[in-house]
């Protein structure tokens, strides 16, 4: 995930507020005044954005859509309407937006969101209590070391074999990424990869790359992960599988041209240690001798991988419109956060049990799982709080006509390659995934009905420009962290990044357009 938050198992990319210094970052002369300060925390950020538009509701006129019965807004029906509510009111939606993003209720006769009317609940409660229970799930996963040992097995067993180890250890790390969003937990696996990686005679890039560029790609290209694909789902209004077929086969070309370009520096380097970006050093040549066995999977971490995968396959299963897809001997479950929540919490019960932590350690396991997602789910909060202010302000409608008349007349590829442009520069300002999208997607998703293509595209579109973006974010930890650790600057980290980028990024746009041409 992507969160700027600080707990190192919360999800989203969420790490501290401040990056971590690369190890050959020059230190600051003493007394110096003039101390860089660090980019501001999502929180911090959301805080701001929430004053800023709350002040903005004042100079933005009022109106409304007309809209369906599935509350779709119906294109050229906008009105200016006059407002209800005065000053005092207003400063109230501010005071309460973050209880509103939490369990706020709208009204059916005046429309107006707060925490005891009786009506549509607009709250994020489902959601905030759905990252509680995925953080529960993958906290006791790790607890009980199957997930990291089962990659450290992985690598010993192909330790041979350095093209399919390569290939096979990135496509890991992007499964992680598509279907979870697998960021703070990629630390853990640098003290593994740096020797094994040098033993083949790699240098530290490869090792860095294999678990950065692979997680990063994963999440960029996300199927099913809660914390991008699920949040911005429901801010669309639509269901977390809408838009699978298109995201799979991303996640598919693009984990593909990742272990291609990783593997073609790789042999570079193999063939001639000169070219590498970290050139080798005594340390270096140190731990390449190292030969450390990795212990192997008992029955227990076996059975624990076993549902972990299971789980979220299952999940998989659940969310997906078979019907829709014309795969009528699948029954379509059309779960949703409260089954899925439900889900993931009796996963975690059962993992932590078959793992071996007992009651005591899996109830410990799972309470400081749920504590560390807390953040993630308050970003989100934040932001559902920020859609409440605009809505009671009657200006959301107001902001979406301003943007239908901007992209109006565009082709529906030129609409596709637009929200992904869009989302970029918002991707940087609000590096959590899952508050960048429940900001973004209550104003941008209901621009595809305007255009005439499916909101889930939109989705894709937002999630596609958010792992873009954290691939090279010097605000995330995940990326910062993991420099650090690995002992790369980011200056080199860059170099070895910038060309990938390009050819995701045209890869990106031409799945925009396939995506919005197949409706």
């Amino acid at each position: 995930m992507s969160t700027s938050t600080t707990p190192p198992a919360s999800r989203e990319s969420d790490g501290p507020d401040e990056p971590a210094a690369g190890p050959d970052a020059a230190p600051a002369p003493s007394g110096d005044s003039r101390r860089r300060l660090p980019f501001p925390s999502a929180f911090t950020v959301l805080v701001a954005v929430t004053v800023a538009v709350w002040a903005l509701t004042f100079a933005i006129s009022a109106g409304r859509y007309d809209t369906t019965p599935d509350g779709a807004p119906i294109p050229g029906t906008y009105h200016a309407v006059e407002r209800t509510t005065d000053f005092l009111d207003r400063l109230k939606d501010l005071f309460l937006s973050p209880v509103n993003g939490l369990y706020g209720v709208t009204d059916a006769g005046t429309g107006l969101t707060t925490p005891g009317a009786a009506g549509s609940f607009a709250g994020a409660a489902g959601v905030f209590l759905f990252i509680l229970a995925v953080g529960a799930f993958i906290t006791v996963t790790l607890r009980t070391g199957a997930l990291d040992l089962g990659v450290a097995r992985l690598a010993h067993r192909l330790h041979g074999h350095r093209t399919l180890l390569l290939v096979a250890l990135v496509a890991v790390f992007s499964l992680g990424g598509t279907t979870y969003g697998m960021a703070e937990e990629t630390l853990g696996f640098y003290g593994l990869m740096i020797p094994l990686m040098l033993a083949l005679g790699y240098d530290r890039m490869v090792a860095a790359s294999v678990i950065m560029v692979g997680a990063g790609v994963g999440t960029l290209a996300s199927t099913v992960n809660p914390f991008a694909t699920g949040v911005a789902s429901d801010s669309a209004g639509i269901g977390t599988g809408d838009g699978i077929l298109l995201r799979l086969a991303m996640w598919v070309s693009l984990t593909a041209i990742a272990a291609w370009y990783v593997l073609r520096y790789a042999k570079r380097v193999l063939a001639d240690p000169a070219r590498s970006l970290t050139p080798s050093t005594d340390e270096d040549r140190a731990l390449a001798e190292q030969d450390e066995e990795v212990a192997a999977l008992t029955g227990r971490h076996r059975a624990v991988l076993g549902v972990f995968a299971t789980t979220f396959l299952f999940m998989i299963f659940a969310v997906v419109p078979w019907a829709d897809l014309g795969v009528t001997f699948l029954p379509t479950l059309g779960w949703y956060f409260p089954e899925l929540a439900a889900l993931f919490i009796v996963a975690a019960v059962a993992v932590g049990l078959i793992g071996g932590l007992g009651e005591h350690g899996t109830a410990e396991a799972i309470t400081r799982g749920a504590g560390d997602f807390v953040g993630a789910g308050l970003i989100v909060v934040l932001a559902r709080g920020v859609t409440v202010i605009m809505n009671n302000a009657a200006v959301t409608d107001t902001i979406l006509n301003g943007l239908h008349s901007a992209v109006s007349g565009t082709s529906h590829g030129a609409f596709a390659v637009l929200m992904f442009l869009v989302n970029v520069p918002l991707a940087f300002l609000v590096p959590s995934s899952s508050g960048h999208a429940a900001l973004a997607m209550p104003i941008l998703a209901p621009l595809a009905d305007f255009a005439g293509v499916r909101r889930s595209l939109v989705v894709t579109a937002y999630q596609s420009a958010s792992g873009w973006v954290n691939l090279i974010t010097p605000t995330s930890a995940v990326v910062m962290g993991g420099l650090a650790l690995a002992k790369i600057r980011y200056d080199q980290y860059l170099r070895f990044v910038a060309p990938l980028m390009g050819i995701l990024l045209l890869a990106i746009g031409g799945f925009m357009v396939l995506g919005a041409t197949l409706g």
